[in-house]
């Protein structure tokens, strides 16, 4: 509640500051083509959706050892962020082409918990009490293409919608993943390595005397299941694994 609050906040503070300015703005909004960069706060989690039998039991096929069963499967928000560059092409006098790639590092969770109350651990991720935790680092490359949709300057401020698809490539070492002399439950959980999505969101344009300053909130999900399957429990569990990323991003052009 804090951060939401602070980012209104922010927001209302850029506002007021742009009223109280000229018709700045630095002529960005006069170029057929311009460029710009950005910071991104992402907040990354999954969407599960369970398989029929998630509850097992789940053994070692190659090597049948201690049978256990899951009671739960979650996901929750965790932060990460990204930094980026920007190509608006201007189309309509309310109508932007933009085209943002951007570089992410975000590790994505997943909290189970077998009935037996044991946890697997897995190397860099300390499970909270009772549960066993998979981590996914991702370090991606974004290639997302959008439109802007934006309503008429008031001064120096405009809203906007914004909406796209987006293509990521996960580049993150493939020794992160090589668990192939690890015991059953230890393994780890595996994403696709590419990741088409589709975004959505909300921003304003704050014209400063040299530059505008684009406060922007965006959603973000992949259009089918990242999952990677494996001879392990926490994919053996899952039927879709879909990643949804919730974005807050400062663009400066």
């Amino acid at each position: 509640m804090v951060k939401k609050l602070s980012v209104l906040l922010s927001l209302l503070l850029f506002s007021l500051v742009s009223f109280a300015q000229g018709n700045w703005g630095g002529g960005v909004d006069d170029e057929t083509l311009h460029f710009g960069f950005t910071f991104q706060y992402i907040g990354s989690e999954y969407k599960i959706e369970k398989a029929a039998n998630w509850r097992g039991p789940f053994f070692d096929k190659a090597d049948p050892g201690p049978i256990d069963s899951l009671t739960s499967i979650s996901s929750f928000v965790n932060p990460g962020f990204g930094l980026g560059f920007v190509s608006d092409l201007y189309l309509t006098k309310h109508l932007n082409l933009r085209f943002t790639p951007t570089l992410t590092f975000t590790d994505r969770m997943a909290d189970y918990v077998f009935i037996s109350g044991k946890g697997y651990e897995q190397d860099g991720a300390d499970s909270p009490q009772g549960k066993t935790r998979r981590s996914v680092a991702a370090t991606m490359v974004d290639f997302p293409l959008s439109l802007k949709l934006k309503s008429d300057r008031r001064n120096n401020f405009r809203a906007y919608l914004i909406g796209g698809v987006k293509y990521g490539i996960d580049i993150a070492s493939k020794k992160k993943f090589d668990d192939g002399d690890k015991d059953y439950f230890y393994r780890f959980l595996k994403n696709q390595k590419k990741i088409p999505s589709y975004e959505i969101g909300i921003g304003f344009d704050l014209y400063f005397e040299f530059f505008k300053l684009s406060p922007e909130i965006k959603l973000s999900n992949s259009f089918k299941s990242v999952l990677k399957r494996d001879n392990e429990p926490y994919s053996e569990s899952i039927d879709k694994l879909f990643l949804r990323n919730f974005v807050f991003s400062l663009y400066f052009e």
